[in-house]
Parts: C-alpha cells; sequence; structure tokens
C-alpha cells in the first residue's frame, strides 16, 4: 500500500514524522491516525471548532478523546485557520495546514482526510476520521470501532445511537408522506426494527479502502452504537447552549490540575454586596475560610492574583492580608492576566480563572480553568470549565483552594513585604484610573520569592 503524494512544506508549526522504510513497514505492527478536520468557516456559529463547552473547546475536546484512545498512535488537525491551529497543538494534536481549494463551504471531509494522509510522512492501516461538532465522544466507542477494523471484522464502522422516529417528509403537493413505514401501520416500539441514526462523532475505516473509493462508506460497513447522552452534535447556538447546559451538570472535576490561580473580587471573594455608611464609604463581608485556602496555596510557591475591576482600596488590602498578587481598576482583563502570565512563565492552560459576571467571560477566553461561583451569571456559568457548589463570599475561594493539589510539606514562610496597588490607597475616583499601559507593570508579585522553593518541593 503506497499513498505518498510530493508533500506541502509544513507550516512552522507543523510535526510530520520521517516515514519507515520499507522493512519496517513490513514489520511494524496496526497503526491508527486519527485525523479531525476544522475549517474555520463555519457560517451557522463563528469559529464553532473553537466554542468551548465546559471550558474546553470543541477542539480540545475532540483531541483530548482522541488522545485517550489507546489504539490510536497519531493525532492530526487539518484546518486553514492559524487560531485554529494553535489551539491543536495546545490540546496536544499535530497540525495538517489545508490548502484554500479543499478549505471552502463545498470541500468534502474526504479531500481533508485524504490529503492529511498523503502529508503524514508514513502509512496507517486505519484512519478514525472524527468531528468537533459532537463535544461527548467517549474513547472507548472508539477503540471498540479500531478493534473492529483490525480484527477484519468490518471495513467501515461509525457511530450511530438507536432511534425509534416515525420519520416523514413533503411531496411536491406539500402532503405528508411516510419515510420508512406504513402510515397505516402503527406498531409498538419493541415490535419495530432497530433503526439507527449517524451521530457524526467518528467513523474508523480501512486506509486503503479510502484512498481506493474517496469515501468513508465502503465494503462492510457496521455500526457503533453508542448511548443517547454521547449523541449530541452542534449545529446552531440553540444546540451549543443545550450541550453546555448538559456538561455543567454532568462534568464535574474532583482535582484542579494547574500551576496558577486568579479570581475576581466581588461576587467571588464577596456575596457582590456592600455596606454603605452616610457618607459613601463603602464596607464588605469576606469569608474567613477563604484566607485559609489561600494561605496554603502561597506557602506552596503556587502564584496567586486577585483581578479585579472595583477600584475601591479595600480590594488592594485585601490582597495584602492574603499575600497575594493584585491588579485592580482594570477594564481589558483579558489584556491583563495574558500580560500576568507571561510574565510569570505560566502556560496559560494551566491557570485556573474564577469569576461570576459578564465581565469575567473575556478572562475566561484566556485560561485554561475557567471556573464559576455557585450563584454566577447563567452566560458565566454555561461558559465555565467547572461550578463550584459555593456561592461567592461564602466559602467560593476556599473550595477551589482545596480542589488544588499542592504538596503537604509546602510551609513557606509568607511574604510580609507591602504591596503595590494599581490606584492611589487615598482616592479611587475616576480621575486617578491607570491606563492598561499603566496597569500592567503594577503587578504586585509576593509569589516570587516561593516560586523557586515550590519547584523543590513539588
Amino acid at each position: 500500500m503506497n499513498y505518498q503524494l510530493t508533500p506541502t512544506p509544513p507550516a512552522p508549526t507543523d510535526r510530520v514524522a520521517t516515514a519507515p522504510a520499507d522493512n519496517e513497514s513490513a514489520a511494524r505492527p496496526h497503526r491508527a491516525v486519527a485525523i479531525i478536520p476544522a475549517r474555520g468557516g463555519s457560517k451557522g456559529i463563528p469559529l464553532k471548532n473553537l466554542q468551548k463547552v465546559a471550558g474546553v473547546s470543541l477542539l480540545a475536546r475532540a483531541i483530548n478523546a482522541a488522545n485517550s484512545t489507546p489504539s490510536i498512535d497519531r493525532v492530526v488537525v487539518s484546518t486553514d485557520h492559524e487560531g485554529i491551529a494553535a489551539e491543536a497543538i495546545r490540546a496536544g494534536a499535530e497540525v495538517c495546514h489545508r490548502p484554500a481549494d479543499i478549505a471552502g463551504d463545498t470541500a468534502t471531509s474526504e479531500s481533508a482526510l485524504i490529503y492529511t494522509l498523503a502529508n503524514l510522512g508514513e502509512e496507517f492501516d486505519t484512519t478514525v476520521f472524527m468531528q468537533c461538532t459532537s463535544p461527548f465522544i467517549d474513547s472507548a466507542s472508539i477503540d471498540n470501532a479500531i478493534a473492529a477494523v483490525r480484527d477484519g471484522d468490518a471495513d467501515v464502522v461509525f457511530s450511530a445511537v438507536e432511534d425509534h422516529s416515525f420519520l416523514w417528509r413533503l411531496d411536491e403537493g406539500e402532503s405528508a408522506v411516510a419515510v420508512g413505514h406504513e402510515a397505516s401501520f402503527r406498531p409498538r416500539r419493541q415490535d419495530r426494527a432497530k433503526h439507527y441514526n449517524e451521530t457524526g462523532a467518528f467513523y474508523v475505516m480501512r486506509t486503503d479502502g479510502l484512498i481506493e473509493h474517496g469515501h468513508r462508506f465502503f465494503g462492510r460497513i457496521t455500526i457503533e452504537e453508542v448511548p443517547p447522552e454521547h449523541a449530541r452534535e452542534i449545529d446552531d447556538m440553540s444546540d451549543l447552549s443545550l450541550v453546555r447546559a448538559i456538561a455543567s451538570t454532568q462534568e464535574t472535576a474532583q482535582v484542579i490540575d494547574v500551576d496558577a490561580l486568579v479570581t475576581d473580587f466581588d461576587g467571588v471573594h464577596t456575596d457582590d454586596g456592600a455596606y454603605v455608611d452616610e457618607d459613601g464609604n463603602e464596607q464588605v463581608r469576606v469569608h474567613r475560610g477563604d484566607g485559609m485556602g489561600v494561605s496554603r496555596l502561597v506557602r506552596s510557591g503556587l502564584p496567586v492574583m486577585i483581578l479585579s475591576k472595583e477600584r475601591n482600596p479595600v480590594v488592594t488590602r485585601r490582597a495584602e492580608k492574603l499575600h497575594v498578587d493584585v491588579t485592580q481598576g482594570v477594564d481589558n482583563k483579558s489584556k491583563v492576566l495574558q500580560s500576568w502570565i507571561d510574565e510569570q512563565g505560566l502556560d496559560a492552560t494551566r491557570v485556573a480563572y474564577v469569576g461570576n459576571d459578564i465581565n469575567d467571560l473575556e478572562a475566561f477566553d484566556v485560561v485554561g480553568w475557567p471556573i464559576a461561583v455557585a450563584d454566577a451569571h447563567p452566560k458565566v456559568l454555561a461558559a465555565a470549565r467547572m461550578v463550584l457548589d459555593r456561592p461567592g463570599g461564602k466559602g467560593a475561594v476556599r473550595e477551589v483552594c482545596d480542589l488544588i493539589p499542592v504538596p503537604d510539606q509546602a510551609t513557606q514562610q509568607l511574604p510580609t513585604r507591602g504591596l503595590t496597588s494599581v490606584l492611589d490607597s487615598d482616592s479611587h475616583t475616576n480621575a486617578h484610573r491607570p491606563s492598561i499601559q499603566q496597569q500592567q507593570p503594577l503587578l504586585t508579585n509576593h509569589a516570587e520569592g516561593l516560586r523557586t522553593n515550590r519547584k523543590q518541593v513539588s
């Protein structure tokens, strides 16, 4: 079998393996490659493949499922979009940059599969075609399908769900016509032959058969039946809203494995309320348990920052009490957050951000762990990778801190130096509000002295 074509030069981010010699190819075991086509020109939902469900992009969810499948040897994303390519690499996949002539609306998925196979630099017995629009792909189901093709039980296996619908179509006169059943005969569900609905999540096929026929369906075709909860597919915004709601109730993390924690202040450290006296002075209520949780992280050397739009100096005073970094009076949270992550030398996918309101959504897009307090705005709840059990100001910060693992022996002395706020501590009027360019250099850095020690105990 030889389907090598003249490869196009890879982009700098591509990683292409060297083709094995003929004797190596003859001796090698069965190999499978997962290919995930992901165009940038989706119409119904702009950049649909980068939309997040439970805080993880649809593309990353597909890549994670492929990487979790033991019988898949390589995972490659075929795309024409640089943002999608960058997300693919962050999620642990390779990238094949698709040329314009097979990247339009009329291009078939098969064209992307065949082009990618021709540019991999090695041959694969089985091709696994996966689609990002199915957010709940089970790696065990993929593994079963690969085994069927590998063992010669099928040439093609695709995911499907049992369907008991009575289908109808409209004829030229707009009259309803039964499809696949007799309109006058209504058998019980258990008396009807099983029908299956193609989910679109994955198709597993012999690679040589795909190359020969140019289509995903050929030879002996069988079905890998998946449960209804794995059959959700996203075509429009209503589908996306539904799967986000499902994921928020079903996908609960027991451990938050991150290298840094950033939180909003109002609505996270507080209940989003305030006490105001007759002179207009404000006071807020915080949860003492939050301090114990933050102290545990700070002692371990894990960077922690409060990032707030609030201009009242109480934010800096609380950060000083907790010995954490703080930046407040911020309108563009995403820019400041990304700057802080870069300055700390962190991987954004391993940073958690806890928020409660819609101005936190821009920060959610920066990090790998967007987290919402229990009483957050509905849009924040939908965008979060995890929703806490506790509301803001009532132990939410303690809850998230307790889910972040740190070494038990990490008990470094807390820093005692003071904080520098982005605000004049004597005033919090708009007249003293700094620009974004002014804010960034004023990020405080309490964790700097502890970070070296943390590497020694991690």
